[in-house]
C-alpha cells in the first residue's frame, strides 16, 4: 500500500485516497498508517458483542419496523468505538437489519465525513461491483492460473490477463455501446465475438484468414472491426 500511496500523489499530488475493503483487512497496523498518511477508508469491521450492544437500541425500533410492516426494515447509525488493539476511538457505522430470515448487523470503521446510509450503500457497498470484476478477470481471463513454482512467469501471466481485460474493457465501453453486448461480461464477449470458427489458408503469396460463415454475430463483428480500424 504504501507503494501505490507514493506512486499515486507522486503522479496526482493533490489527490484523495480512499482505501475501501471488507473486513479481511481490517487491521490496526493498517488503520494507523493511514491515519498517519491522511488516507480515507472504509473498512468492514466483524461484529463481536460489544459491537452489537451498541447498536441493540436501534436494533430494536428495526425489529418493531418488522413486525409492524413485515417487510424488511434497515436503519443505520454511527457511534465511536475502540477495539483492543486501537490506539484511539474510531467512527463505526452499523446497519441495523431485519429480513424474513432473521437479524443482519453490519458494521463499518471510517474517517470519511457524510451521511451514514449514503457512506455505507454508495461507497462501501460500491466494492462489490469492483469484486465481480476482479472475479471476472479470474474466471474469464484466466488470471488464478499462477501454478508455475517461480515468481515472475506467474506475474507475467497476470500482466497478461490484465492486458486481456482493459482491451475487452476498451471495446465494451467505446464500441459495444448500444448493442445487446453492451453490459455483457468479459466471457460473454469474448465466447460471442472472439470465439469464431476460422480456416487458415496459407501459400507462396498470401495467407487468407477465413471466418465461419455462419458465425451468428458477423454483422456485430464487422461493424466493431470498421470502427477499430478508423482508432
Amino acid at each position: 500500500m504504501a507503494i501505490l500511496v507514493k506512486s499515486f500523489r507522486r503522479s496526482w499530488p493533490g489527490v484523495e485516497i480512499i482505501f475501501r475493503s471488507d473486513s479481511g483487512f481490517c487491521r490496526h497496523m493498517m488503520l494507523d498508517w493511514y491515519d498517519k498518511h491522511g488516507i480515507k477508508y472504509i473498512v468492514g469491521q466483524a461484529q463481536n458483542g460489544r459491537l452489537n450492544k451498541l447498536l441493540e437500541s436501534t436494533m430494536e425500533q428495526v425489529k418493531e419496523g418488522y413486525k409492524v410492516s413485515g417487510e424488511k426494515q434497515r436503519y443505520f447509525t454511527e457511534f465511536l468505538y475502540k477495539a483492543g488493539s486501537w490506539r484511539h476511538e474510531r467512527k463505526v457505522i452499523g446497519k441495523a437489519e431485519v429480513t424474513q430470515l432473521g437479524e443482519n448487523p453490519r458494521y463499518v470503521v471510517t474517517n470519511l465525513e457524510g451521511n451514514s446510509a449514503d457512506l455505507y450503500e454508495k461507497m462501501y457497498c460500491a466494492r462489490g461491483n469492483m469484486e465481480n470484476r476482479i472475479k471476472e478477470q479470474q474466471l474469464e481471463l484466466f488470471a488464478d492460473r499462477t501454478s508455475c513454482h517461480k515468481w515472475w512467469p506467474n506475474q507475467f501471466r497476470m500482466v497478461l490477463s490484465s492486458l486481456a481485460y482493459i482491451l475487452v474493457e476498451y471495446i465494451r465501453d467505446k464500441f459495444l455501446l448500444g448493442t445487446e453486448l453492451a453490459a455483457a461480461q468479459v466471457g460473454t464477449i469474448r465466447l460471442k465475438l472472439f470465439k469464431i470458427g476460422a480456416i487458415i489458408i496459407r501459400n507462396t503469396r498470401r495467407v487468407r484468414f477465413l471466418l465461419s460463415s455462419s458465425y451468428p454475430y458477423q454483422h456485430l463483428w464487422g461493424i466493431i472491426a470498421k470502427k477499430l480500424a478508423l482508432e
